[in-house]
């Protein structure tokens, strides 16, 4: 099977980004890859709990390029670490069949001083879903994100939504941003594997990612 890549980038953090990548990695039996983790939340890194939440083995989940110790945006992190990221060592891995990366927060966090991830994905040339909460405010931050992924030449397969539903902002982000309706990941109690796999199969098309 060849290569495809997906990004899976957010509006901002915290609102749901790891979960769906999670879902999405689960979906398509995909390889999952965060290339750069800056601290560590109390359910572990990033790919721990994708590996978890999504079922994935242990051979799916890749090494982040970068480990950071501080939990802030990874330019700053890196600074604090005394280390230099490396654009070089940002390469896309190769694997065989789909491979789910995520970025860190929102599209346009910053990865140096000079780059921001959004910078990243135009140089990957991989498309992007873009992970939006449903909560006040969506409407100006997924636009905004829409806008600086698309001025930088990245393509968006669609917006996935996480929370309660709510009709009128996912109408408006999707018509006004002229991009795809992927679907709308419900907030989880409990939040297990089989809730997860369960929640995407009911709310989401494979095929739209394929």
């Amino acid at each position: 099977m060849s290569q495809r890549t997906i990004i899976v980038t957010g509006t901002d953090t915290g609102i749901g980004k790891t979960v769906f990548a999670a879902g999405l990695a689960g979906a398509l039996g995909a390889h999952y890859w965060k290339p750069v983790q800056a601290g560590i939340e109390e359910e572990g890194p990033d790919a721990q709990r994708v590996a978890h939440l999504g079922g994935l083995p242990d051979n799916k989940v890749l090494a982040e390029a970068y480990s950071l110790a501080t939990p802030c945006s990874p330019h700053l992190a890196a600074e604090i670490d005394g280390v230099a990221i490396d654009p070089a060592r940002l390469a896309l891995p190769v694997v065989d069949g789909p491979l789910v990366v995520e970025g860190a927060g929102g599209a346009l966090v910053p990865i140096s001083r000079t780059e921001t991830y959004a910078d990243q994905f135009a140089r990957w040339g991989a498309p992007a879903v873009l992970v939006a909460r449903t909560s006040l405010g969506t409407i100006n931050h997924s636009l905004l994100s829409i806008e600086a992924l698309r001025a930088r030449g990245v393509d968006l397969v669609g917006v996935a939504f996480v929370g309660d539903a709510v009709e009128d902002s996912e109408a408006t982000i999707c018509a006004m941003g002229n991009v795809r309706r992927l679907g709308r990941l419900p907030r989880l109690d409990p939040l297990t594997p089989q809730t997860l796999a369960a929640a995407f199969a009911a709310n989401f098309r494979v095929e739209d990612f394929a």
